[in-house]
This record gives C-alpha cells, sequence and structure tokens, in this order.
C-alpha cells in the first residue's frame, strides 16, 4: 500500500474540502480509498464540520471510484476548471458527503449510485383532439413551434400527475387524463440531452372551451385547433412524425417511439 496522507482544509459554514498530495495520482484506488476514509474519519471527529467535498477531474476513473466507494455523492460539474496533465482544460466533478449521509448496505449504495448514473428528462404532454380531428396546439413565448400542451415531469412526480399539472398551469383548467398514446425516446436537440416523452389522451375539446382557458401569459402566446396537415409547417420534424404515428394508429394502441417514428 501506498503510504500518503490526504488532509482538509475547512472552507467555513461547516465545510472543508479534501486535499489530496501529488502521490495520490499514481495510487491504485483501494489504496485511495483507505487513504480517503481515514481522512473522513479525521475530519468528522472535528464537531464542527458537518460536510466534506472533494474534487475529481475527468477522466480520473481510479479517484472517482474510490470517492465514490468512500460514500461521496456526485453533487455538480465545474466545466473546464481543472487541467490534465497536459495543461488542457477538463471539467471537474465535485462530490460531497455529510455527516448524516448513510454509508454502506444497500441503502448507502443506492443513495450514491442514484447521483451517479444516468438520468433522462421526462416529459408529459397531452393530445386533445375535437369532433373533426383537429389537434390543439400551443403557440409559445420561448420557441417558434408549437407543441402540445404539457411540459417536464418534477422530480419525484408521475408522469400522469405532471401531464394534469402542465394543463393546469398552461391553459387553467383541470382535465382528467386519459390513456397513454405513446411513449417517444428523443435524441439530444438544441442543447438539450436526449429524453423519453410520453403523450396521454386528454379526450375532445370544443371552440367554446377554448374561450375560457386562462392562458400562462408567461409561456402560452395562443392555442390553435388545427389539421394536423395544416400544422406541419408549425411543428418540428419529430413532432410531425409523431402526430401523424399516434394519430393514424389503431384505437386503444400504445405506440413505443424512436426519433418519432415507429419501431
Amino acid at each position: 500500500m501506498t503510504a500518503f496522507t490526504i488532509s482538509f482544509q475547512p472552507a467555513g459554514d461547516g465545510a472543508a474540502r479534501l486535499q489530496l498530495p501529488s502521490a495520490a495520482a499514481t495510487s491504485a484506488p483501494d489504496d485511495l480509498r483507505s487513504s480517503i476514509t481515514l481522512a473522513v474519519e479525521a475530519a468528522f471527529a472535528d464537531d464542527q464540520l458537518d460536510r466534506l467535498e472533494i474534487p475529481v477531474r475527468e477522466p480520473d476513473n481510479g479517484l472517482r471510484w474510490a470517492v465514490i466507494r468512500s460514500g461521496f455523492r456526485l453533487e455538480g460539474r465545474r466545466r473546464r476548471a481543472g487541467r490534465d496533465d497536459d495543461g488542457r482544460p477538463v471539467d471537474e466533478l465535485i462530490f460531497g458527503r455529510l455527516r448524516s449521509d448513510v454509508i454502506g448496505g444497500a441503502d448507502g449504495f443506492s443513495a450514491v449510485a442514484n447521483t451517479i448514473t444516468p438520468r433522462k428528462r421526462l416529459i408529459a404532454h397531452v393530445l386533445m383532439r375535437d369532433s373533426a380531428g383537429r389537434i390543439l396546439l400551443c403557440e409559445t413565448t420561448f420557441k417558434t413551434d408549437w407543441e402540445l400542451p404539457g411540459g417536464i415531469v418534477e422530480r419525484g412526480e408521475s408522469p400522469r400527475l405532471g401531464a394534469i399539472r402542465e394543463i393546469r398551469e398552461e391553459l387553467g383548467v383541470d382535465r382528467e387524463i386519459g390513456t397513454l398514446l405513446a411513449v417517444d425516446w428523443m435524441p439530444p436537440y438544441l442543447g438539450w440531452d436526449d429524453a423519453l416523452e410520453l403523450i396521454f389522451d386528454g379526450g375532445s375539446v370544443t371552440e367554446d372551451e377554448l374561450a375560457d382557458y386562462q392562458l400562462d401569459p408567461r409561456e402560452i402566446v395562443a392555442v390553435n385547433l388545427i389539421e394536423l396537415a395544416d400544422a406541419e409547417p408549425h411543428l418540428t420534424p419529430l413532432s410531425f412524425r409523431r402526430l401523424t404515428a399516434i394519430t393514424t394508429a389503431d384505437p386503444g394502441q400504445t405506440l413505443v417511439l424512436e426519433n418519432g417514428s415507429p419501431l
């Protein structure tokens, strides 16, 4: 085992940052883990400290493994905040550990894994149509293309409840949500990571009902009932493919899509 000491530097407000010596760069992950564990025990012996953090340059997988195995959770990324051995800018990952964190066992492992495993954005939209088959689409304040009412599902919120909440926020109405019409995987787009979108059946709507909607002026400029063919110029190609697949599917069918196209 390589012998070295990891010190900690108080950062105020009950926090401290672990400082790794240069010898740590060439150490085995198990040695790093042992040294980090000892440093954590020494730091938390100070009753005034409640939080520890440690930066990890990408792609230092050895240190990252040791930090994760020591119970630290990924809390954020500082873009181009570090330098690799050749002086080139790299991202720096910030891992943190609280005195109260559960360490070890199924709960501790899951809590750490929850911070480092990939997460996908989840979006819930609602398809509403009138008796002639026209689709309700929203003109928004933040982009040129039109879209179905709905939006991003909040953390810990079910997709169905997220769709109901978004309809209430955007259109000012409480509306029951029906069956799931489609699940679509969307590739990265305009700076967004990839995402999953769920489209629910919102039932029928009339022109008279639209007049009673209380649109959120921060997000919604107008709502329109429009034939899908006429809406194509206002939609992204992905949205047009998706809506074409949904509106031509057999009744009661739930579609599985990728990038708007049925599998």
